[in-house]
């Protein structure tokens, strides 16, 4: 007899059966719901829960100057939020309300031109309405900003703590501001595109190659899993030396701004005659607000009628055929001569012109008449050969820049149809094109032709980039690179280096000399076409040019200044060469070594004086100088953090006295400091700066422990 009773257990296996058939029942007609009616819904909650291909950006690399300093430079930049739910969430809610004074206090010490009551305000808005995504502030933020609003109380907790959260954002930065601007380039910061110069130029080297990753939700936490580890861009080295840009900048801005001058547009460049390297590149325009800014590239884009410097290659091409030598004269009449119908003049026509030129003198005096005749009487007959060596010189050669915008020179080429007329070539072109009109060429191509004069006739394409390099390896080395080995014969280079450098000794081009070392070069003055207008409708508009280079004994660099002005007084000589003057003093200023004890007698001064300022820097350069200071670093230090201060002299020695740390949020005292040290200081507490005369500031317009504001302006006075 069986132990069990059937009658009994049965049911009961029955009742649980049939329970775990209603559950089995119940979970596929769920599955079944879920894959269907409940598909959409499921569908969302799970993306919410991931995230797939998700692009990640690399970091963009940097564009350095020759000796390796920034010139542009990606750095992070953040806008801050509140997640108020993801606080409540978390239980800090109770402990943000009861912060708010201590964390609106410390957003005023951040932001002073808000005040503690309106980020109390603002904040409590947000808490009220539970916001996921609440603002704490509007704008983009640095990341030392960044760091002290993570310091703040609640704010220092992790984001699911805190409900703290930001978007970083790669920001395009020149730490030396305005230089070169429009050859670096800018970015459209929104689209984080490159808009010019070498950053549009190179931008896929600069730009790297993005990454992929993927989000999950894992234990309640997001993961971002890498698929594609994003490659960062490469740094590019230029050629852009940059105390030679800023010499540069501020030698034209200066001249640009003079009363008789206030010119339009200006543009200097600085190449270096053995190896074609552009080591300064200056475009300014004179904006409606009457400041001059970089908005153009009118160096290497501006295709204008060149003026007087073409008449360097004009003389180049005719005694290089052997047509005529240095001794070959002609007359110039009274200063007006009629070619073909249409009078040429010289710039001296109304005092009676220069009557009987000897070759060299047409350029020293810069005669229309005498280079025009010149041309005109060998080459009327048969203008395509003097075109044909204008051609030969590289004046016409495409150097493929690499700036957007570039165009290379355009020069007409005479050309006769089937019955034997030119049909694109009348009388006067000739005469005309000799003295540089009739041609469209830009500034570089100019400077280039010259500088090929100055390198004893080897022609170097103008080099912007120097080397593409990633992490202290040289990935692309680009050399110097010879476009013409001969643009002459050698005698034809001599003879147009002597008689350039005797235009500057003798000629109009005085005032481009220096009292130091031999300059060479030619000066233009050309008037402007309007295109269809002509050249004087509505005011005459003039181009005024110095090209050349030095010293002309041993040519080191070559220089090329144009200055667009409406009105006169206009002399390509008295302005641009001005500038041209500047520059090369500065260049060669810059290269001298001497040693102090070559200028101590008995009436000089042993001991210098040193501006107040960053002690580390004079310490640098007084060891140079053979200065050795009681409580100095002996010269180890000139690139390390500003250490802020005075010195003193007692006659023998040199001591140091450094100043105890400013205080944040204060305006600094730069009274005493060089305007190098001063700008710096100011600038790095957010202050703009505004510069007035030479020497150390003797008074500064915001007084000393001011409280900071943003957008602070502060005018410093020098003497």
């Amino acid at each position: 007899m069986s132990k069990f009773n059937n009658s009994k257990i049965m049911p009961r296996y029955s009742a649980i059966a049939i329970v775990m058939s209603l559950v089995a029942v119940a979970v596929i007609g769920k599955t079944v719901y879920t894959m269907t009616a409940g598909r959409s819904y499921w569908m969302e909650v799970a993306a919410s829960q991931k995230k797939d291909s998700v692009t990640v950006k690399p970091t963009r690399g940097n564009i350095l100057s020759c000796d390796g300093q920034l010139m542009a430079s990606s750095l992070p930049e953040f806008k801050v939020y509140m997640d108020f739910n993801a606080l409540k969430e978390a239980g800090n809610d109770t402990a943000f309300v009861d912060s708010i004074n201590y964390i609106s206090k410390g957003l005023n010490n951040i932001f002073p031109e808000k005040s503690p009551a309106y980020f109390k305000q603002r904040l409590m808005e947000g808490f009220h309405k539970m916001s996921k995504h609440w603002p704490v502030w509007d704008e983009r933020i640095d990341y030392n900003t960044f760091k002290e609003i993570q310091n703040l109380p609640i704010f220092h907790l992790s984001k699911y703590q805190s409900g703290f959260h930001w978007d970083e954002f790669n920001a395009r930065r020149r730490p030396f501001g305005s230089l070169a601007q429009r050859t670096v380039g800018d970015m459209f910061g929104a689209k984080d595109t490159a808009r010019c110069g070498l950053e549009l130029s190179y931008d896929s080297i600069l730009r790297g190659t993005n990454g992929i990753i993927h989000r999950r939700k894992v234990r309640n936490k997001y993961l971002n899993i890498t698929d594609t580890p994003p490659v960062d861009g490469a740094d590019i080295v230029t050629t852009i030396d940059v105390s030679m840009q800023d010499l540069a900048e501020r030698a034209l801005l200066d001249e640009l701004r003079e009363p008789n001058v206030n010119g339009n547009v200006g543009v200097a460049i600085v190449m270096e005659v053995a190896t074609g390297d552009i080591k300064a590149i200056v475009n300014m325009d004179k904006c409606s607000d009457g400041k001059y800014r970089e908005v153009k590239n009118h160096a290497v884009s501006d295709l204008l009628e060149p003026g007087s410097v073409f008449k360097t290659a004009s003389i180049m091409t005719i005694l290089d055929d052997g047509l005529v030598d240095t001794t070959y004269t002609v007359e110039t009449g009274p200063g007006v001569w009629n070619m073909y119908g249409r009078d040429m003049k010289d710039h001296n026509w109304t005092r009676g012109g220069y009557g009987t030129l000897t070759l060299p003198w047409t350029l020293k005096y810069s005669s229309n008449i005498g280079v025009s005749r010149i041309i005109d009487l060998h080459y009327h007959k048969n203008p395509e050969k003097f075109v044909q060596g204008i051609y030969d010189l590289g004046l016409a050669t495409d150097f493929h820049v690499p700036i957007v915008g570039y165009s290379p020179a355009k020069i007409r080429m005479p050309h006769k149809n089937r019955h034997g007329q030119y049909d694109n070539w009348s009388a006067t072109a000739l005469p005309w094109m000799s003295i540089g009109y009739e041609t469209q060429i830009p500034p570089i191509s100019t400077l280039t032709f010259y500088n090929a004069i100055a390198n004893g006739g080897k022609m170097m394409r103008p080099r912007f980039v120097k080397q593409i390099v990633k992490n202290g390896e040289v990935l692309y080395d680009n050399p110097p690179q010879v476009v013409k080995e001969h643009i002459a014969k050698e005698s034809t280079i001599k003879e147009i280096t002597r008689i350039l450098t005797e235009v500057v000794s003798e000629g109009l081009g005085k005032k481009a000399g220096s009292d130091k070392f031999l300059v060479a070069g030619k000066t233009g003055t050309a008037q402007m076409s309007k295109g269809a207008l002509g050249y004087k409708s509505g005011g005459t508009s003039y181009l005024l040019s110095f090209a050349g280079f030095f010293p002309a004994d041993n040519p080191r660099y070559s220089c090329i200044v144009c200055i667009q002005k409406t009105g006169l007084p206009a002399s390509g000589g008295g302005m641009s060469g001005v500038v041209f003057h500047h520059i090369a003093e500065g260049i060669m200023a810059q290269s001298l070594k001497l040693n102090v004890t070559d200028a101590r007698d008995s009436s000089s001064i042993l001991i210098p004086s040193a501006k107040t300022g960053n002690l580390l820097a004079t310490d640098y350069v007084l060891n140079c100088l053979g200065f050795n200071v009681t409580n100095g670093w002996n010269g180890a230090y000139p690139f390390g953090n500003p250490v802020w201060g005075t010195a003193t002299e007692n006659g023998k020695s040199i001591t140091f006295h450094k100043e105890a740390s400013l205080k944040g949020g204060r305006v600094p005292n730069v009274r005493g400091m060089g305007a190098r040290d001063a700008v710096y200081l100011m600038e790095k507490h957010g202050i703009r700066v505004s510069l007035t005369g030479r020497g150390r500031v003797i008074e500064q317009s915001l007084a000393p422990g001011d409280r900071l504001a943003r957008g602070m302006k502060c005018s410093l006075r020098l003497g």
